[in-house]
Parts: C-alpha cells; sequence; structure tokens
C-alpha cells in the first residue's frame, strides 16, 4: 500500500473510532420513544416466550432476533443501552464503508466521506435510536460499496458479502426493496448518459454499444474463465450461488420461532419454514405497505417536513452535494475520465430521487426518513467538501508566496488567504460541527428545545420521566399484592372516539396483537413496566372510580388530575410532558410504598 494510502486508512479508521465512541457515550441515557417502547416490548415478549413471527407495523425481524441476544449476555440484560446499541455499533461502523470506494473517490474525497457519514447530525441521532432506518441505510450502502470494491478488484469474491449485506438490509426495514429501485434507476441514468455523450460527440450509439461495450464484457468473462462461454457460465453459477447467501439470510431472521428450530431438528419442516420465511413474509408486507392505505396522505405537506429536515439536520450533506456534483460535472475536479464519475452521479442521482420519493413511501411525518436521503448524498457532499479544501490549500499556499514564504508575517498570511472561496469552505465546516452538537444536545433534553422537532420526532417523552420510573420499579420491587400499576383510561378531552391507557384484557399482552382499545398509547411506558415485572391494570374511560385501596403507582392524563387527587392520600405527584408539546402525564407513588422501596436501596 502507497504511503498516503496508509495515512488515508489511519484517518478513516481514527475517524470511525470516534464515531463509535460519540455513539456510545452516554447511550442509555435517553428515555425511549414511542417508536423505541413499541418494538421493545415485543422484544421483550420475543426473549421471554422464544415466539416470533413476522409483522410488518413492526418491520422487519433484525432487531428481535439480534437484540434478543444482546439481552441474554451476562452482565447487559434488557436495557436502554443494550436495545440501542447494535443500532449504534452499526451507525458508527459506517464510516469505513468509505474505505471501500477509494478506487473511485481521491484520498481527499475518502476521508470526507468518512467524515460526512461519521458527523451529519441525523445519522448521529439516529444511530442513537433503537429504530432500523440507519441499519437498512448502513446494510444497503455497504452492499453497495461491496459491490463496487468487486469490480473495481475484478474479483467475484466480493459479490457473496454484497448479497449477504444486502440481505440484512432486507432483514431490518422493508424500504429496503426502495433502495433496489434507487440502484436501478441511478445505473438507468448512468447508461443513458453515457450513450448522450456518445451521441453527441458524433460517435454511432450502435457501436459503443456492439462493439465497446461487448468486447470489454468479453474481456471480462474470458479473464473470469479461459474463454467467453466458460466465464459467462462461471458467472451465472456465482450470481446463484450470491442469490442463495441472500435468501438464506432473509429466511434465517423472517423464520417464525420456534418453528425454525424446529425445522432444523427435523428437516422434512424446513421447506415450509422458508416459505414461511419468505413468500409468506412477502404476502404480509405487500397486504400492508403496498395494497394497503399507509401511503393515502397529501404529498406536498409530507415533502415539506422532509425538506424541513433536511434544511435543519443536514443542510451542509445538501448544499455540500450541491457543489461536489456540479465540480465533478463540470471540471473542477481532477479526475482522469470527462464529465462526473460513475460513483458520485450515481450516488446524487440516488439521493435526489431519496428527496422526491420518501414522501411518498413513508406513512407519517418522521424525521428519521431523512436518513435515506443523507446516506447517498454523502458521497456527492464528500466530493464537495474535498474541492472546496483544495481550493482553501491553494489560497494559502498563494497567501505565504505573497507574503515572501516562511509564513513569518502570520497577520498578513491569513488575511491574504480569507479569499471567498476559503470564507464559504470555514462556514461550512464550523456549521457542520453547530449542527451536530445542537442536534445532539437535545438527547436528553429534547422537550425543552423549540427546533427539536425538526429532527426528533413528535412521540418522545421528557427525560425526566426517567427519574419517576426509577421510583416507580423500586416500588414494584417491593410491592407484593394485588396490581401495582394503574393506568386511568380515559378520553381526549372534545373527542370521545380518541381513548387512552385502557386496555380491556392486559393478557392479551403476552402476544401480539395487543388487545384493545389503545394499549399503544401507554408508551413507551410498558417496555420499562415489562422490564420491571409490573402487574398492570387499567379503569374503563367512563368509570374512573379508583377503589379504597389503589395501586401504589397511578399514571393519568393531565386532563384526569383532579379527578384521581380527590380520591387518594398518601401519594406523591409526579408531572410530565409525553410527548413534544401539548400531551402531559401525571404519575402518582405511594409515599409509604416509596419509603419502603429506600429503606430496601431499590429507589
Amino acid at each position: 500500500m502507497r504511503s498516503d494510502g496508509r495515512r488515508t486508512l489511519r484517518a478513516v479508521l481514527a475517524i470511525a473510532a470516534l464515531a463509535l465512541a460519540v455513539r456510545l457515550l452516554a447511550l442509555g441515557a435517553r428515555i425511549f420513544h414511542w417508536d423505541e417502547g413499541r418494538v421493545g416490548y415485543w422484544i421483550l415478549r420475543y426473549h421471554e416466550t422464544g415466539e416470533f413471527a413476522y409483522r410488518p407495523i413492526v418491520h422487519g425481524p433484525f432487531l428481535f432476533v439480534v437484540n434478543d441476544w444482546m439481552f441474554s449476555v451476562p452482565g447487559l440484560g434488557a436495557s436502554d443501552f443494550s436495545a440501542r446499541l447494535i443500532v449504534a455499533l452499526v451507525g458508527g461502523c459506517l464510516p469505513l464503508t468509505a474505505w471501500l470506494l477509494r478506487d473511485r473517490l481521491r484520498d481527499t474525497e475518502v476521508v470526507a466521506l468518512a467524515l460526512v457519514l461519521a458527523a451529519n447530525p441525523l445519522l448521529v441521532y439516529y444511530s442513537r435510536f433503537m429504530r432500523n432506518d440507519v441499519l437498512v441505510g448502513a446494510f444497503a450502502f455497504a452492499a453497495l460499496a461491496v459491490f463496487v470494491r468487486g469490480l473495481d478488484r475484478g474479483d467475484v469474491r466480493y459479490l457473496y458479502p454484497a448479497a449477504a449485506l444486502l440481505g440484512l438490509a432486507f432483514t431490518t426495514k422493508e424500504n429496503a426493496v426502495v433502495y433496489l429501485l434507487c440502484y436501478l434507476g441511478a445505473g438507468a441514468l448512468l447508461v443513458d448518459h453515457r450513450l448522450y455523450r456518445r451521441a453527441r460527440d458524433g460517435a454511432s450509439v450502435v457501436t459503443l454499444v456492439r462493439t465497446e461495450w461487448r468486447t470489454a464484457a468479453a474481456y471480462r468473462l474470458t479473464s473470469w474463465g479461459g474463454s467467453v462461454r466458460r466465464g459467462l457460465g462461471l458467472a451465472v453459477a456465482h450470481l446463484v450461488a450470491a442469490v442463495v447467501v441472500f435468501v438464506a439470510v432473509v429466511a434465517f431472521f423472517y423464520a417464525p420461532r420456534p418453528d425454525l428450530w424446529g425445522a432444523l431438528a427435523a428437516p422434512a419442516r424446513l421447506p415450509g419454514v422458508v416459505e414461511s420465511a419468505t413468500v409468506g413474509s412477502w404476502e404480509s408486507f405487500f397486504d400492508l405497505w403496498v395494497s394497503g392505505s399507509h401511503q393515502s396522505h397529501d404529498y406536498l405537506p409530507f415533502l415539506y417536513d422532509y425538506l424541513e429536515t433536511l434544511l435543519f439536520g443536514a443542510p451542509f450533506v445538501v448544499l455540500f452535494a450541491v457543489v461536489g456534483f456540479v465540480a465533478d460535472g463540470y471540471g473542477a475536479v481532477d479526475v482522469d475520465t470527462p464529465g462526473s464519475r460513475g460513483l458520485v452521479a450515481f450516488a446524487t442521482y440516488w439521493g435526489a430521487v431519496s428527496i422526491v420519493g420518501y414522501p411518498i413511501a413513508t406513512d407519517i411525518r418522521a424525521p428519521w426518513a431523512a436518513v435515506h436521503a443523507v446516506i447517498p448524498l454523502a458521497v456527492p457532499a464528500a466530493v464537495g467538501v474535498a474541492t472546496l479544501a483544495r481550493q482553501v490549500r491553494t489560497a494559502v499556499e498563494r497567501a505565504r508566496s505573497r507574503a515572501g514564504g516562511g509564513g513569518s508575517d502570520v497577520v498578513r498570511t491569513l488575511r491574504a488567504a480569507w479569499t471567498p472561496s476559503a470564507a464559504l469552505a470555514a462556514l461550512l465546516l464550523c456549521g457542520a460541527v453547530a449542527g451536530v452538537v445542537g442536534a445532539n444536545a437535545t438527547y436528553t433534553n429534547s422537550t425543552d428545545d423549540d427546533e427539536a422537532g425538526e429532527v426528533i420526532q413528535w412521540a418522545q417523552p421528557e427525560n425526566d420521566l426517567k427519574e419517576t420510573l426509577a421510583l416507580v420499579r423500586g416500588v414494584v420491587r417491593v410491592d407484593d399484592e394485588g396490581p401495582d400499576v394503574l393506568f386511568v383510561g380515559t378520553h381526549t378531552p372534545g373527542n370521545p372516539s380518541d381513548v387512552r391507557f385502557h386496555v380491556t384484557d392486559e393478557g392479551s399482552l403476552d402476544q401480539p396483537r395487543p388487545g384493545g382499545p389503545s394499549w399503544h398509547t401507554r408508551l413507551p411506558l410498558p417496555w420499562y413496566l415489562e422490564r420491571y415485572g409490573a402487574a398492570v391494570t387499567s379503569t374503563p374511560p367512563d368509570d374512573k372510580t379508583l377503589g379504597s385501596d389503589p395501586p401504589p403507582v397511578i399514571v393519568a392524563a393531565s386532563w384526569d388530575e383532579d379527578v384521581v387527587d380527590r380520591q387518594i392520600t398518601g401519594y406523591s405527584t409526579h408531572r410530565h410532558d409525553f410527548r413534544l408539546w401539548n400531551d402531559e402525564i401525571v404519575v402518582f407513588v405511594e409515599d409509604d410504598a416509596l419509603d419502603r422501596a429506600r429503606e430496601r436501596g431499590y429507589a
């Protein structure tokens, strides 16, 4: 490896190490989001029962399977930290994919790509979040990078890890299908541009296809197999084997449990399990996400929110991507081939289509969807960063030359170096750093930030609720009689059809789906209460009578605080924002039970 290549590798490794450190630091400090609580609860149920079947409403099985293993690690167990750990590890390792693209990018661009993937606020925040978006994006991007590396090396063996990574992408979230469509569309645009350039230059498109491309393909096949026919046979064989690897990864994760373990012990049952994991899962996905009504919404409001998230959480990625795409396509970057490099153009088209397409594909307005545009746009953004860095370096060298060299007059040198290009680069780089700090300063203080909603999804509770839950945990440990926690069922004021907190049959929560009508309105509390082993009950929304001996913990909506307070004595009151805006809950904790918990060191 050349010396500058070693320096580039060391830089990428250092960036990845810092990315991991940032993502792991205080990873369990923030209270679970509504969506984290929903998936986390059902992971706990799978961990306890060993029973699992794919449900597209909670997306792919990757987190279920991997976190089941995580929770079994001695000394780790089930916690906010361990539940988010795999996402943080994958997100922190994402910058390493830049090294795979070193034959398509300059050294400075490789380092810049690693920096963008490591430091973008959206990628950092949602790498510290138990959700699938960073996972599917990272696996799909890594699959593409490995495939490109195999093309650059002429080594067909890279096809297998690429297939495995793509399989992992499909196990995380269903929009992995969208990634494939983006790849096909961006690839078609690249072919079209290549044909257009030949036609514009007066060359024959037919000649390009029939001679140059055909000759190149024949040469590659011959180099593989000794002849075109044998090379084609080997290519088909490798492709089939790669498909087998992909299907094996998908089938392993999607296979229902414990059916999979029974099929491994009785191989005659394995085809049925594989069919359920593949065909059955596809049918479930299609029924909900394709033919269902989740995408039945107005396009423009979703597009507006998507763009707003990008402008707040990734403005410098978008701006640098424009700079990089223009610089690469119009000759500002010194490369051997005229026009945009294939990788840069491919990633730009992919990112642009994601911006246009995801407001259609998503079912809710969620900032995490912007991750799927940030990852591909990181490639042209890296080119933009490297281009401006070269401009700054050139300006400084010229300034030093005008100052007489040697750097004796520092002030005069810096003043001469402060060209418009240098000023722009400094502004963008400082802004990128500020964006990382600003977005992640809200990690444990989300509901106090007026602008948090641009990056943080609405269903995020106030972090102080975690302190109250620590008290609840202690009370549950010392309570030996009856239910531990009572949810006061209620209606949203002015909307009697919106029922909250009440579950008709608490026993239905042992397996999905939960009994109605409003278990989801408790989230993320079920994740914590299940871990505490709490016995939970609720009152009907039309009868808020607590009885003569209510449980030691009572949870109510803020508008029911007075109703509850009139029926109890000897309880402390804890009010918390349950969402970012206009949604509060009140947690009542019995003083005597809390004193017993403190005496035993539980609270």
